[in-house]
């Protein structure tokens, strides 16, 4: 063998172990660390644990959720739902054996809802029955605490989500949709329509002393249950609707107002994304620099992840969440450069051929890919 082939072995050989080491080093650094406690990866809700480190992917599914369903979320790779329950099964038996029934396949419940409680039109506009409504909330929450979820969304609209007929969007599917002048309210079997929702237009000064009452109550029973309450934006946001101002959780300003009213490290924001960009500029802030100034105050608990053709006052549809007009890949980094570690979920998925399960697919593995593209830079 000639002096020149054997350097340009012994150059082969030096090349290849350091080409094998920048490798190692690579996927070490790709590796995450090993979980600090027993219990897993801590996430932004205090007593959850993830398997992973780092944002965590969730679903929606119902109670009775097939087998074939709940194995189809892990097979998506995920291990946080949010599910719910009548509220004549809101009960420590019912809401335990739930947790177990998702358990048996690997599943954790994030949010628990009882839409009896979720969102009352009784309690953001003083009609009668307020106090028992709040009486009920409290309740629930207690509930929560006992039973290990700790975790719930609240809305808090007088008159419901507004939409208008279904409209279409990429490749025809069906989709929610809203124009203004033909916009009807609707939440829990109830309808509303413009003019006036409620006989009379309320005042923003309302609307506020109302929350502020409600709160007020809520934040002692939520610190001592350990819940933690994400609150969910107006939809749609920047507009009042049918005499019923949206001034609260209908802009950042309002959000930074009513968290400041209540004080509490146990409330904070179930950011959904598509309510937030549908008011456009009349939000006050663009959706990344609303989750980068929240996730800095760790109040960020939840995220919806939708997006939406334009946003108000011309209306808009619903899309998928790679064809609305956010670019949902700068959502995702900033959610990612803000270190937050809780659920992202998918949201009023369009109607897909091939049914719920290929919009959740495509909408998780849309996700998943940000995620992984966000983390990696």
């Amino acid at each position: 063998m000639t002096s020149t082939s054997r350097l340009h072995r012994r150059g082969f050989f030096a090349a290849a172990a350091a080409s094998s080491l920048v490798v190692s080093r690579l996927a070490s650094a790709q590796q995450p660390a090993p979980p600090p406690t027993d219990k897993g990866y801590p996430t932004a809700i205090p007593g959850y644990f993830g398997t992973k480190p780092g944002i965590q992917l969730g679903t929606q599914l119902p109670a009775n959720a097939s087998e074939d369903d709940m194995r189809f979320a892990r097979q998506l790779g995920v291990e946080w739902v949010m599910t719910g329950l009548p509220p004549e099964q809101s009960t420590e038996a019912d809401y335990r054996a739930l947790i177990r029934r998702f358990a048996s396949q690997g599943l954790k419940i994030y949010r628990l809802a009882n839409d009896s409680c979720h969102n009352m039109e009784e309690v953001t506009l003083n009609l009668p029955g307020r106090d028992k409504k709040i009486e009920e909330y409290l309740a629930y929450i207690r509930l929560l605490g006992k039973v290990g979820i700790y975790y719930s969304t609240y809305a808090h609209m007088g008159n419901g989500i507004w939409s208008s007929s279904r409209e279409t969007t990429r490749g025809g599917a069906e989709s929610r949709a809203l124009r203004l002048d033909t916009a009807t309210g609707r939440w829990g079997g109830k309808t509303w329509q413009n003019p006036l929702s409620h006989g009379r237009k309320f005042t923003e000064d309302e609307l506020w002393e109302n929350y502020t009452y409600f709160i007020k109550k809520v934040v002692p029973v939520a610190e001592e249950a350990g819940v933690y309450i994400g609150i969910h934006p107006d939809d749609p946001t920047g507009f009042d609707l049918a005499g019923v101002p949206r001034c609260i959780f209908g802009s950042f300003a309002g959000y930074v107002r009513a968290l400041e009213i209540a004080n509490s490290k146990n409330i904070g924001v179930c950011l959904c994304v598509g309510s937030w960009i549908e008011g456009g500029e009349r939000t006050g802030k663009h959706v990344t620099e609303a989750i980068r100034h929240f996730a800095a105050q760790k109040k960020l608990f939840k995220i919806h992840f939708r997006n939406v053709s334009e946003p108000l006052p011309k209306g808009f549809v619903e899309t998928f969440p790679d064809d609305g007009y956010v670019d949902m890949s700068q959502v995702m980094r900033a959610l990612q450069e803000s270190g937050y570690t809780g659920a992202v979920i998918s949201d009023h998925l369009p109607n897909m051929v091939g049914g719920r399960r290929s919009a959740e697919a495509f909408a998780l593995g849309y996700m998943r890919g940000l995620i992984q593209s966000a983390a990696s830079k």
